[in-house]
């Protein structure tokens, strides 16, 4: 004797299930960024082409190295004015002021200060040292001013007595300031916390909704549920 159980099964109703999409979340910033600034592009080169840039352009002017040397001295004879200066003193106060102003010169400010109309704007995110001659690298006058701040680090150590901590503070003003000359660093912008995404999102686990249905299950007959019907 056969038996045969037929189950039925609720029907499910797909059409009200929606599409979820994927849940992402997005990168944070990096800490420190190095980016390239400025355009190449034919217009730019056409626009620093169209007049001379008076703001470089002086670098490579009669007396203008000379005037470097001018200055150290002048400064060494100032500072030598202060009561109670010592030598090691004096000459660490000359070092680290000529770096920081060269630092502020040719590495910090950008742009030119004074008609930049004509440029259409090529200059805006570029520095002094990156206007000089073009961008062009190791020429004359970017090897003389190469040549002077080390020139007076060297002065400096030596009229200090090579005093270690002293040495340790314009050395550190030196790297400071040569770092920025090198041609790897040419139009680099280094950034820090940066705040920018990465515009890339990192996908997470799925998430679709309830179908608002349950699984069905199966009820087995209890002894008092069967009848005669289920031997049939």
């Amino acid at each position: 004797m056969s038996r045969s159980t037929t189950i039925k099964l609720p029907a499910l109703d797909l059409s009200s299930t929606k599409s979820v999409p994927l849940r992402s979340r997005a990168r944070s910033g990096s800490i420190v960024k190095v980016e390239e600034v400025g355009d190449r592009s034919i217009d730019e080169v056409l626009d620093r082409g169209a007049y001379v840039n008076i703001n470089a352009d002086w670098v490579n002017a009669k007396g203008a190295w000379l005037i470097h040397v001018v200055l150290i001295i002048l400064g060494k004879i100032i500072v030598d004015t202060i009561p109670g200066m010592t030598q090691q003193i004096s000459w660490t106060l000359v070092n680290l002021l000529y770096l920081a102003l060269s630092y502020l010169m040719f590495h910090w400010v950008t742009g030119i200060p004074f008609e930049n109309d004509l440029h259409g704007g090529a200059y805006d995110d570029l520095t002094l040292w990156e206007q000089i001659d073009d961008g062009a690298q190791y020429t004359p006058a970017k090897k003389w001013l190469l040549i002077v701040p080390i020139g007076l680090f060297l002065a400096s150590t030596h009229y200090t007595n090579y005093n270690p901590w002293l040495f340790a503070i314009n050395v550190t003003a030196l790297v400071f300031v040569l770092i920025p000359k090198l041609p790897q660093l040419h139009r680099q912008r280094v950034r820090f916390m940066t705040d920018n995404a990465s515009g890339m999102a990192t996908p997470l686990t799925p998430s679709f909704p309830n179908s608002g249905r349950s699984t069905p299950s199966i009820e087995k007959p209890g002894p008092d549920d069967i009848t005669e019907a289920h031997f049939q």
